[in-house]
Parts: C-alpha cells; structure tokens; sequence
C-alpha cells in the first residue's frame, strides 16, 4: 500500500474518531442566572470533550416538557418542590441531577417602600403555578401578612388562607409576567430570576425576602435514562465546582446564593 495513501487515511480516522468523541449536551433553561451560569462553565465542559448547547426559554413549562419527549437532555430552571408538582400533574418521570443555587424568593412594589405601608383591600399579585405561589404565600405569612391554614403546606393557594387581616386581594399570574404588573398592583411576588431580568436587585429593592437557608434549591433537571451519563456528570461537577460558586457570589451579591 502506498505510504502516502496509509497516513492519509490514519488521520482521516484520527479526525473522524476526534469528532464523534465530543458528546453534546443539549440544556433547557431560563435566561438570568441559568443560562449566563451555563454559559459561565460551557468553556471548561468544551475542555472535557462536552459541547453544550444551551437553548433559553421564558416559561416554566417548556424546558421541562422538551425534556421529557427527548427533545432536549436536560433543563435548568426550577427547584425540587416546581418539579414534583409538575412529575404529578404531567405524568412525567423527570429527576434531579444536582442542586446547585437558591434564588431568595421576593415581595416587590413601585407604590411602597415598607410592608408597613400596605394599606387594606391592596392587590397582591403571585405566581399562579403552585408551588411558587404557595411559596409566595408562605412568605406573606412570615412577614405577618397572613396566616395559612397548614403553614407547611407548599402548594397553597388563596383558598387556603385563614386569616387575612388586611383583606389583601391577590391575583395569579403567571410568573414572567410579574414584574410587567408593578405599576398594576401594590406588591408583586417576583422569582428572583424574573426579578434579576426586570432590572431588579433582589438584594436593594425587595421589600421581604427569603433567607438562605431556603429550601427552594435550583437543580439541573434530567431523564432517568441520562442521569448518570459520562456527559450529564460532568456538567454537574462543572456547575458545582468553586469556579461556578465565585462567579455566582460576585456577579449577583447575594441575588442568588450558592447550595453546595
């Protein structure tokens, strides 16, 4: 054979077995921190032969419906309480890869300065998905607004209020919309990503906000039949590594705070 012809063809294999090693990983995710912190890591998983493709949605619906009909790997946008509602309702079998951050959950207003000055029969509006308007009503009533009739229960809803001493009129939502309903309402409920979206400092401008110790952790979310692939993995390390934790402190301060 000529020799020529045979080093031609060891790197054409050389070439073809370097491309077919680079594993895609395809991400679901919402805009602000999600996709800026994929963003953040998609060098270092390039590195690793894992080449991310990261697709922004601004729903919380979608990233996990593609998901689940294999359209996409994964997705990045919710916490644990989010998905088992969704698993329940949709008849879906999504899981958690890894946590990897909490988003303070927050009341805001451009009519108030302080809950203080919440006058009777004002308009609160929350998100209208039930986990995250539970968690909204779970923080009215630690801020003194409310009282609920199970104080644990996540997926409450207005229906499950028992005292409401101001005679708050809430209106759900759904949650991107919020921060478009400030100058509509007198305190709105706002995710801290819509929050961060909007122009808002969750750290400045909430009036009420949940602490760290929060449990509405941020996973990255997959199908149980590529939870444990090389590629699903390594992202999970990347997002937790403490490259991703010094980017999060200091590009958000305090806007969104590390889990691990």
């Amino acid at each position: 054979m000529n020799l020529k012809k045979t080093l031609v063809g060891l790197a054409a294999v050389a070439t073809f077995s370097g491309a077919v090693s680079a594993e895609e990983l395809s991400i679901a995710a919402t805009p602000v921190p999600h996709a800026e912190i994929l963003e953040f890591v998609k060098p270092k998983l390039a590195e690793q032969g894992v080449e991310l493709e990261i697709k922004v949605f601004t729903d919380y619906v979608q990233p996990n419906v593609q998901v689940d009909q294999e359209r996409m790997d994964a997705n990045f946008f919710q916490h644990q309480p989010y998905l088992d509602e969704f698993n329940d309702g949709r008849g879906t079998d999504l899981v958690s890869v890894i946590g990897v951050h909490i988003e303070p959950f927050g009341a805001y207003s451009s009519k108030i300065d302080s809950l203080d000055e919440l006058e009777d029969g004002a308009t609160v509006a929350i998100p209208n998905d039930p986990t995250n308007g539970g968690r909204a009503l779970l923080l009215l009533q630690e801020a003194g607004l409310i009282t609920l009739k199970d104080d644990s229960k996540i997926t409450a809803t207005p229906r499950d209020i028992a005292d409401n001493p101001k005679d708050l009129d809430f209106k759900e939502l759904e949650a991107a919309t919020l921060p478009r309903v400030l100058d509509q309402v007198d305190l709105a409920m706002i995710n801290t990503n819509y929050a961060l979206e909007a122009g808002l400092n969750p750290s400045e401008d909430a009036l009420v906000i949940e602490g760290s110790e929060s449990p509405y952790v941020n996973i990255l979310v997959s199908r149980p039949d590529n939870k444990d692939s090389d590629a699903m993995q390594k992202l999970a390390e990347a997002l937790t590594s403490d490259d991703v934790k010094e980017f999060i402190m200091e590009e958000y301060e305090g806007a969104v705070v590390p889990a691990f």
